[in-house]
């Protein structure tokens, strides 16, 4: 289900707990004979990403911080988001050799080739910045991109009807006492 407005902490939750327990008379409970169980995932929607200037261009909505934005677009592009302590590039991964990087900043070559070298043969990283002032085929470890592009060409606009695509959604923990694909319970 899907509700916006803060009924939903009000109203929502709680009847969709008394289902749960079956508690709740209400709705079609007594013509299924509903006993209660299952759950559900609750969750809130960012604000939009993207947002227009007063020129008419998408740019970055001002209500993301930096690691608002890293997260935001680590989910966009199907990554795990988990930024490194210790260097400053890896915003997240998708393998053990593969990271991406966010950044507001407009890159040049000497930039994105300082970030080549770090990242080294072996590895590679996605980097998303604002712009870029370099031939991004130059450097074989690196995949760069703008933001505003990169999202808007994710992205659904002005339709009556929406696919809603729902992408990189976490898993549900396994029950308590429910083992899981590797014969272990979860903690």
């Amino acid at each position: 289900m899907v509700e916006l407005g803060e009924h939903c902490h009000t109203h929502i939750i709680p009847r969709l707990k008394k289902v749960i327990d079956g508690e709740d008379p209400g709705g079609i409970t007594k013509a299924v004979n509903w006993k209660g169980g299952g759950g559900f995932r609750y969750y809130r929607l960012a604000p939009s990403l993207l947002e227009k200037d007063k020129w008419g261009n998408w740019v970055i909505n001002k209500n993301y911080n930096a690691a608002m934005l890293a997260e935001a677009l680590c989910k966009l592009e199907g990554f795990t988001y988990a930024p490194s302590d210790a260097i400053y590039w890896q915003h997240g991964y998708s393998t053990e050799q593969d990271f991406i990087y966010v950044t507001t900043a407009s890159l040049t070559h000497d930039q994105l080739q300082q970030l080549s070298d770090e990242v080294g043969p072996e590895r590679s990283l996605l980097v998303l910045c604002t712009a870029f002032r370099a031939r991004a085929d130059r450097y074989p470890n690196l995949t760069v991109k703008k933001i505003p592009r990169a999202v808007l060409a994710r992205c659904e606009w002005g339709h009556d009807d929406y696919s809603l695509r729902v992408e990189n959604l976490p898993q549900a923990p396994p029950p308590k006492g429910q083992m899981d694909l590797f014969g272990e319970e979860p903690d």
